[in-house]
């Protein structure tokens, strides 16, 4: 092989060699952009779990959230927003740490399960608690309905007894009749004139009532005058009559058996009269039980 051979095939393996070179290089390239394209792709892969697993937890925040308003238990409450900060925490943690980080990740997605478990514990509860309530509310309703039907009959009741005390009182209740006013002189003759006038007789009788409480009876008269003043005496008491003390003209007792009583008496006139309408007013027991009218004319 002469010189020029040998040039020529030396030029020749050079040339191969930098063929050669050129391809482990292309190779290696394309292996490192295959590497990195991968790693981009997982880098984005593990981007997108972070941010779904980010969502779960902002979701589970928002049932426990949502759980709390449905309890009137502080306590349930109270254990309910201890569980709540701890999903928040964990959520919080979850956005500072790296997409990359999957063991960190991973770690976080178990604590997701265990805090759901916990979740539908709650939930379990909440719900049992809330049907407890519904029925103690229903039964409450019931005892409520029949505390007001059992009122309602109470106040019935009571009215009724009410009017029938009312119809016993009205019943029981002395009453005077044939009430009479009888102007007479110094004599005991009808005066005829008013200046003549030295009595007035007053008669009537207590009606018999078999109903009425028996025993002494203080009988109350009150004369008035066509002026509606009362006449009296300097020694005039007062009796009660509606929650008040009025004065009274003539009193007098008797002793009441249920059976009719005819009462007589008498007012001694010392004082002027005027001539006009009179009236005569019977009271007993803090009752008015007759009245009469009657005219004395000059």
């Amino acid at each position: 092989m002469d010189a020029e051979e040998k040039k020529i095939q030396k030029k020749t393996l050079i040339i191969m060699a930098i063929i050669g070179v050129i391809a482990l290089i292309s190779v290696l390239a394309y292996y490192i952009f295959r590497q990195e394209q991968q790693m981009s792709d997982m880098v984005e892969t593990f981007a997108l779990e972070k941010e779904s697993l980010l969502d779960e937890y902002e979701e589970l925040s928002f049932q426990y959230e949502g759980q709390k308003f449905k309890v009137g238990n502080d306590s349930l409450v109270a254990l309910l927003t201890t569980e709540q900060m701890r999903v928040q925490r964990l959520m919080e943690e979850l956005r500072t740490v790296k997409a990359t980080n999957a063991r960190r990740i991973n770690e976080l997605k178990k604590e997701l399960a265990t805090l759901r478990k916990i979740m539908r514990n709650y939930v379990n509860q909440i719900d049992s608690l809330n049907a407890e309530n519904q029925q103690l509310k229903k039964e409450n309703q019931q005892v409520v309905r029949k505390y007001q039907q059992a009122s309602s009959t109470a106040a019935q009741l009571t009215k009724e007894k009410e009017k029938l005390t009312e119809r016993v009182s009205l019943a029981s209740r002395l009453e005077a009749t044939a009430i009479q006013v009888k102007p007479v002189t110094s004599r005991g003759k009808d005066a005829k004139r008013i200046d003549k006038i030295a009595q007035l007789v007053l008669t009537f009788h207590i009606a018999k009532n078999i109903t009425a409480p028996v025993g002494e009876k203080a009988l109350f008269v009150r004369l008035m005058k066509p002026d509606d003043d009362i006449l009296k005496k300097p020694n005039s008491g007062v009796f009660a009559f509606e929650n008040k003390e009025i004065m009274y003209s003539m009193m007098k007792t008797i002793e009441y058996e249920g059976e009719e009583v005819s009462v007589v008496m008498y007012w001694n006139v010392e004082e002027y009269l005027s001539p006009g309408t009179y009236r005569a007013d019977i009271f007993a027991d803090g009752h008015l039980i007759g009245r009469r009218s009657f005219t004395l004319e000059k």
